[in-house]
């Protein structure tokens, strides 16, 4: 097999005695990382500018709750203070919500960036004919992606899938408990 700074796109439109197939899957599997790499660098940008905003708002919300707090109480201005300090109670909480929001953004992105490393891994094995075909490479690949995982539930898919369950059970079920477990958020 040719270096991987040799390799080029794919020939199996025109293949010749040096096409294939592996190339052609490593050729895919990069092509996937560098997609999953760049969405991820696009939503980072974006979700770090909200993460500032909203982070930022939700300080605002405080300090104009304490000020409202500290004005007096007349007859003439109760009802509006009683309602603005209402209305600062209400945004604060969706603020708070929508950090919530960004930390399960964030997990999303972590779990992406594992995807990514394992493809990068798998693509570095297959494209290695020594590697290729060495059960023990394909054991320790395994156990490098098996290490990424952070969850309990994360890992029962892991090993479920490894054991031979169906990747689509395995996943439905993995759903199934993390729908199970709520809405909290693991901060990590």
């Amino acid at each position: 097999m040719t270096a991987p700074e040799e390799r080029r796109g794919t020939s199996a439109h025109s293949p010749d005695l040096d096409w294939s197939q592996v190339r052609e899957t490593v050729l895919l599997l990069e092509l996937a990382v560098g997609q999953i790499e760049a969405a991820m660098k696009e939503g980072n940008s974006s979700v770090e500018v909200l993460t500032d905003s909203f982070t930022s708002m939700a300080g605002y919300m405080r300090m104009m709750g304490s000020a409202l707090e500290q004005l007096p109480d007349t007859p003439a201005t109760a009802q509006l203070k009683e309602s603005l300090i209402g209305h600062a109670g209400e945004v604060a909480g969706r603020v708070q919500k929508s950090i919530m929001a960004f930390q399960f953004y964030d997990k999303l992105s972590q779990r992406l960036a594992h995807v990514s490393h394992s493809l990068e891994a798998l693509s570095s094995l297959v494209v290695d004919q020594r590697k290729l075909y060495n059960p023990f490479e394909w054991v320790a690949l395994q156990e490098k992606i098996r290490a990424k995982y952070s969850t309990p539930e994360e890992l029962e898919m892991f090993t479920a899938v490894m054991q031979g369950v169906p990747v689509k059970e395995a996943l439905s079920h993995y759903k199934a408990e993390m729908k199970d477990k709520g809405d909290d958020v693991e901060l990590f």
